[in-house]
């Protein structure tokens, strides 16, 4: 499909409606999106409830300016995708004229009329107390400038949305919201992770007391920046006139790495998607004060007592407190270094049982420094050889194995897959999350980990440059330290903080930055330390593993999952089992 659609131009919509004026709000509207469509752009995108405003107390309230899809506001709006050619997606609050239920919606126009809609899957509290949660899944439209699927501002807290568009083939996802910070910034990954087009449209304003921060973005499907409004979020910051911002729209990406990475996704791996864990009977953890190491060296190919008193040094320098859990983690194949490229027979030298060298030493370790240890070491079970990673006790006792369940291309060629998702309850860190790699590339894993409550997540890696990539800040918005995703995002997928660790060095370019994330309780970012990309060292940093005040956290999150849309991530369209 990209070779025969040419470039064009997609436009975003920062537009400030009025509370109960949605005649004036739709005039406003109409004018500013006439302009951007005159100047030539193909696709529009307007903010969520772009001809109402937002907060309604309830249906009473909003009754009297909703409308059907079709209606009298898609054909006003028609007229401009009829005269210019354009496509417009606009966000609006929906009537059912058969069932007379409302929705927070979005239209998507054609230049031949309406050529379906969206409604909102995962509502916030201020819609909840007049619109229904959404009942159409993630609709893909094909189109003559790419296939359009939306989503609505809360749903980009939820992983699966914009996956589902993925896996059904969207190109293109524009996200109408009004958005106060935490959705804006989840955009990048999930234009990276998924090889989408985002063309993100919100307000810059207050109303009723809410704010909302501009940065109305356009993403590539590379997770590059390509235009943005302004993070603005002073409440005290006037309110700004209406105003697009445009950027090239190549179809040549829309075949990209993120969408080939789909086929090597592990659906069967991902069934607990579709529960519905929330906090009935799933008493929480009690919260862990934790304190990590997170080691980063240059390793020495297969030397493992070299590799082993690097690791001695390092923790030799590790400054522990007296009082919380302590943890270590290492890099993937911690003694070894990365096996790529090597003979097969090679690598089977190096493999161990789970009672050899590495964790015996390992175990040493553990007491040695009271601490739970988390590494990698290839694992030999019979014939077969696992990328695995190890969880100890601070006793020196094996709490959990995981086996690498989505292996990169090179890996396939000594090591078998995993065939689980594991999270292993312990008494010194709770419940306890292991990846290995580029099982972070597949955010599937991450939601697997939410489900089952996971309180920390560790992620021993040997990641290479390009692999993932700084998240880049809005203009405007504060100069803090930012994270590398996926990690980051993975922990605000999770609701829980999260630990990589990772080698430096290597004819492989590896490419350090061992890092910790913490969600804040805003909901918006996380807290961030992060080591060098290119020195040996001991990263430590200390945290809390549970979250139970904020607007949003992982009970939250479990709890207004929409499971029974989420089918698709897990079974082929048309092959559900009948039960499911």
């Amino acid at each position: 499909m990209g070779r025969s659609i040419s470039p064009f131009y997609a436009a975003s919509i920062q537009f400030n409606p009025r509370l109960n004026r949605r005649e004036e709000n739709i005039d406003a509207l109409y004018e500013v999106v006439r302009r951007a469509a005159e100047s030539g752009a193909r696709l529009i995108v307007t903010p969520e409830m772009a001809t109402t405003g937002y907060q309604y107390r309830d249906r009473k309230a909003i009754a009297p300016f909703v409308d059907t899809i079709p209606g009298k506001t898609t054909r006003r709006f028609g007229e401009i995708a009829e005269r210019y050619g354009a496509y417009i997606v606009l966000g609006m609050a929906e009537a059912d004229p058969e069932t007379g239920l409302f929705y927070n919606a979005a239209a998507l126009i054609g230049p031949g009329g309406v050529l379906g809609k969206y409604r909102k899957l995962h509502l916030w509290a201020a819609e909840e107390t007049w619109a229904c949660p959404g009942d159409l899944g993630v609709p893909v439209f094909p189109t003559e400038i790419g296939r359009i699927a939306i989503m609505i501002c809360m749903d980009a807290a939820y992983f699966e949305t914009a996956r589902l568009a993925a896996l059904r083939g969207a190109d293109i996802l524009a996200f109408p919201t009004n958005s106060s910070g935490q959705t804006v910034t989840l955009l990048q990954d999930r234009a990276r992770s998924n090889g989408l087009y985002i063309v993100g449209a919100n307000r810059s304003d207050t109303e009723e007391g809410f704010r909302m921060v501009g940065a109305s973005a356009l993403w590539s499907p590379r997770g590059e920046l390509l235009a943005a409004t302004p993070y603005r979020a002073d409440p005290e910051q006037k309110r700004d006139e209406p105003t697009w911002i445009a950027a090239r729209i190549d179809p040549a990406l829309y075949a990209n790495p993120a969408k080939e990475r789909l086929k090597e996704r592990r659906p069967e791996l991902y069934a607990d998607l579709l529960l519905h864990r929330g906090s009935w009977g799933f008493p929480a953890d009690p919260p862990r004060r934790i304190a990590v190491a997170v080691l980063q060296y240059e390793p020495l190919p297969g030397n493992k007592a070299a590799n082993l008193e690097k690791v001695r040094k390092l923790l030799g320098k590790a400054a522990f407190p007296d009082s919380g859990q302590r943890l270590i983690v290492l890099p993937e194949l911690s003694l070894t270094g990365p096996a790529r490229g090597l003979p097969k027979e090679r690598i089977r030298r190096w493999a161990e049982t789970a009672s050899g060298f590495t964790v015996r030493e390992m175990g040493r370790l553990a007491r040695m420094y009271r601490a739970s240890v988390v590494f990698g070491l290839i694992e030999r079970r019979g014939e077969a050889l696992y990328n695995a990673a190890v969880l100890l006790n601070p006793e020196g006792e094996i709490a959990g194995i995981y086996r690498k369940a989505h292996l990169e291309a090179e890996e396939k060629r000594w090591a078998l897959p995993g065939n689980e998702l594991p999270v292993f309850p312990t008494e010194e860190l709770g419940r306890v999350g292991l990846m290995l790699g580029e099982d972070a590339l597949f955010p599937e894993t991450a939601g697997v980990m939410a489900v089952n409550r996971a309180d920390l997540v560790v992620i021993p890696s040997a990641f290479r440059e390009g692999t993932g990539c700084e998240r880049v800040r809005y203009p405007g918005q504060a100069a803090e330290p930012v994270g590398m995703i996926p990690w980051d995002t993975i922990a605000r997928d999770v609701q829980s903080p999260v630990v990589v660790a990772n080698f430096v060095g290597t004819p492989y370019r590896l490419q350090g930055r061992g890092s910790v994330y913490t969600p804040r309780q805003d909901g918006e970012s996380t807290r961030v330390w992060s080591a060098s990309g290119e020195r040996e060292e001991v990263l430590v940093a200390r945290f809390r593993t549970l979250r139970e005040r904020g607007w949003f956290n992982q009970e939250k999150l479990n709890a207004t999952r929409r499971t029974a849309f989420y089918k698709p991530l897990v079974f082929p369209e048309g092959t559900f089992p009948p039960d499911l």
